[in-house]
């Protein structure tokens, strides 16, 4: 058996990241039954000090980098394509405001308590792209946490406290002084960074080589 830890840096507002598991899910079925590979995600921001009411995604994102709508939107509608073709459902990409992703984050920490982090994280994507929801809002959140078949009482009492607060600070500070600037990134046994949502045969690759060197 050949197993490998992969370490996920990832936010929930970013759609590379749904997109790059996805294609990591992929990559993982055809490595077969040989391969054993445990998964932990580790939260980013990507606005951190995003508070109050959020913006249109189009011309929020058209600010931030400098370009127009016009271009942001077509680089929406590949993303979408792209998705469509993984099985994802991101209906509500450009239809969706920015948000804090901060409780989020500690929601996905407390899941990884009971070993259920990425049914928590896919159901924040599915929330968020796909139906374009507030994934800083609790009642969005605690919806989540439905979707993923966790506790919501443990859930609801976790949102209302600081539970997790420090330990999401702590991994982004982390995975900020270890280099990480942007998301998704992969870090496979401690050891490998895999950036950016790469496609299934890369990833394969990548995998392998990584194994054969760790025998």
């Amino acid at each position: 058996m050949n197993n490998i830890q992969i370490d996920i840096v990832s936010d929930i507002a970013c759609p590379w990241c749904a997109i790059g598991y996805a294609r990591l899910e992929r990559a993982i079925e055809r490595l077969g039954p040989n391969y054993g590979v445990a998964i932990k995600w580790h939260a980013f921001e990507l606005n951190p000090g995003h508070s109050g009411q959020g913006e249109p995604i189009l011309p929020a994102l058209a600010k931030k980098y400098g370009r127009s709508e016009d271009e942001m939107r077509a680089n929406q509608n590949q993303m979408m394509t792209i998705a469509k073709d993984l099985g994802l459902n991101f209906d509500k990409l450009q239809e969706r405001y920015t948000c804090n992703t901060f409780d989020a984050h500690r929601l996905v920490t407390w899941a990884g308590e009971k070993g259920q982090q990425t049914p928590m994280k896919q159901a924040l994507f599915d929330a968020y792209f796909g139906q374009g929801l507030d994934v800083s809002k609790h009642d969005v959140l605690l919806s989540c946490v439905e979707a993923a078949e966790l506790d919501l009482t443990q859930a609801k009492k976790t949102l209302e406290s600081d539970q997790f607060s420090a330990n999401v600070r702590e991994e982004e500070a982390t995975y900020q002084k270890a280099g990480v600037s942007s998301v998704p990134a992969f870090i496979i046994n401690n050891k490998y960074l895999i950036s950016g949502a790469q496609e299934p045969d890369t990833f394969v690759q990548a995998l392998k080589e990584i194994s054969a060197e760790s025998d």
